[in-house]
């Protein structure tokens, strides 16, 4: 059974990494609020659909790294993977509190990927129709994002592919309250998420939490 700890740190990472989440997928979440005079259910609901879409692919993406991470748990594998996972919250951290923007290459990676998907997302905008939202979310969920795949990378070093999608699930639940208030109240939302006193606060919290997942036991062991 995955410790609720973990579950808890998971959907902090996602709450504070609302203030990239809202760079990166905000635009997408203001405009499906908005395009949603012409939707036959109410912005909210449209709103939940396109959030939940996106969740269930961070889950998917959690149970399939997750599975290779299981693979190697017991392998010296497993230790460079969590040690690369520490050092990727960290970098996410610095890059949230505007510090160093080196993560930006990590996003780049998964840009050959998202080409592929672009073109099918598109087809679903306007948004008219709850089924809409919630497909177009599941295709925004494999948008390069390096918040997601510092999370996705730690989540796959608990273990199993079980606990690598509970703990991406978190995090998408992490990230829900800011994202769907962004499509509800962008304007105001995004103000005080890109403020640097929050920007900065979320960061130094993001790089404690990279610290607490090296391993550093072996270090003082050694």
């Amino acid at each position: 059974m995955i410790e609720p700890t973990l579950l808890l740190t998971a959907v902090i990472i996602g709450l504070l990494g609302s203030t990239h989440c809202i760079g990166m997928c905000g635009g997408i979440a203001a405009s499906v609020g908005m395009t949603t005079g012409n939707a036959r259910q109410p912005a909210w609901l449209i709103l939940l659909g396109y959030n939940s879409g996106r969740i269930l692919s961070y889950s998917l993406a959690g149970a399939l790294l997750g599975a290779v991470g299981a693979l190697v748990a017991t392998s010296p594998f497993g230790i460079g993977l969590q040690i690369f996972a520490g050092l990727l919250l960290i970098a996410m951290g610095l890059y949230i509190a505007q510090w160093w923007f080196g993560i930006t290459k990590l996003e780049s990676l998964g840009g050959h990927l998202w080409r592929h998907i672009q073109p099918l997302a598109s087809q679903f905008l306007p948004i008219r129709q709850l089924h809409q939202a919630f497909f177009l979310g599941i295709l925004w969920g494999w948008l390069p994002c390096g918040l997601v795949y510092s999370t996705l990378i730690w989540s796959s070093s608990s273990g199993s592919w079980q606990h690598s999608a509970l703990l991406m699930l978190a995090f998408g639940v992490g990230t829900l309250p800011s994202m769907f208030l962004t499509g509800l109240l962008a304007r105001q939302v995004q103000a005080v998420m890109q403020k640097r006193l929050v920007r900065q606060l979320a960061g130094i919290l993001l790089i404690a939490f990279g610290i607490m997942t090296l391993p550093l036991h072996l270090l003082f062991n050694f």
